[in-house]
């Protein structure tokens, strides 16, 4: 907003110029002694929960580049996924301090809709799983009555043997079947399920480990205001959501820095402690520090 225009009194014009100057010397020391709050101020550390580098991604952004995107937007980790697995390695090998590597079982893309009915991505999982660290598996797409199969079923016991979280894209009929073939599981709801606040706290209510991202959202907020119903529900779980962009292809990479500034706009409406949390302290709490232990 701009200052209001000053305009000078008819003494003030008839006063000598080296009074003036004097004066304008004074209001310039002044000015100085100001803190510069949005110069001095840090920008909010991002761990974005939601990344993809998948096969056709790493031929049109090469690891280095990759890594430097992800500096760039001032993100303190990101947690990655790739089909294959491959590209979540590269990206690990690259920065381990900064890339969290999560297991997709996809191996190319086109699985998202086959992979719970082809038994051999169980042999894929176990094979990775023994090679290499990862805090999760995913993200994976399963809905309904699929979280059934014995291909999802073997995947939730690795998850469970390996102490992993799972990136669950899917509906709350999904999760309730995941969590009673293991109670204890920890899923991270991608996309929130893609469903309304209201269903969202009802979620987290019943179920004390169920987390959610907001990737590939914006309902929760316009303008950096956050949405009333949206407000309520991260008042209620500031320990429950993360934020994420989703690179779901390869041009999304170069939308990861921009995603980060819109999430600290919305974020700035909460109170400090509430969006330091959901914008970085989440996702370090809940992931970082499993890569930290290992």
């Amino acid at each position: 907003m701009k200052s209001p225009r000053h305009v000078p009194t008819a003494g003030a014009a008839r006063r000598p110029l080296a009074t003036l100057l004097a004066a304008l010397a004074g209001l310039s020391g002044a000015l100085a002694m100001l803190p510069a709050a949005s110069a001095a101020e840090p920008k909010l550390p991002i761990f974005d929960a939601h990344v993809h580098y998948s096969h056709d991604a790493w031929d049109r952004t090469p690891p280095k580049e990759a890594i430097a995107i992800l500096r760039k937007a001032g993100l303190k980790r990101a947690m990655v996924s790739s089909s294959s697995d491959d590209g979540t390695q590269k990206l690990y090998a690259e920065a381990p301090d900064l890339v969290v590597p999560s297991l997709r079982p996809y191996r190319k893309r086109g699985e998202i809709s086959t992979w719970v009915r082809d038994e051999t991505v169980i042999p894929h999982l176990e094979d990775r799983l023994r090679k290499f660290r990862y805090a999760a598996i995913g993200e994976f797409h399963v809905y309904g009555s699929d979280a059934d199969l014995p291909v999802v079923r073997r995947m939730v016991q690795l998850a469970k043997q390996y102490k992993l979280w799972l990136h669950l894209h899917g509906d709350s009929d999904a999760i309730e079947r995941v969590l009673v073939q293991d109670p204890e599981a920890r899923i991270l709801w991608a996309h929130s399920g893609f469903d309304r606040p209201e269903a969202v706290r009802a979620m987290l209510r019943k179920h004390r480990k169920l987390h959610a991202d907001l990737a590939f959202r914006n309902d929760h907020a316009t303008g950096g205001k956050i949405d009333p119903a949206w407000r309520e529900a991260f008042i209620e779980f500031p320990d429950r959501f993360l934020v994420g962009t989703d690179t779901f292809t390869p041009e999304r990479w170069y939308y990861i820095a921009e995603h980060a500034d819109w999430s600290r706009a919305w974020l700035a409406d909460l109170p400090k402690d509430v969006a330091e949390r959901i914008g970085w302290r989440n996702g370090e709490n809940l992931f970082a520090s499993m890569m930290a232990t290992k």
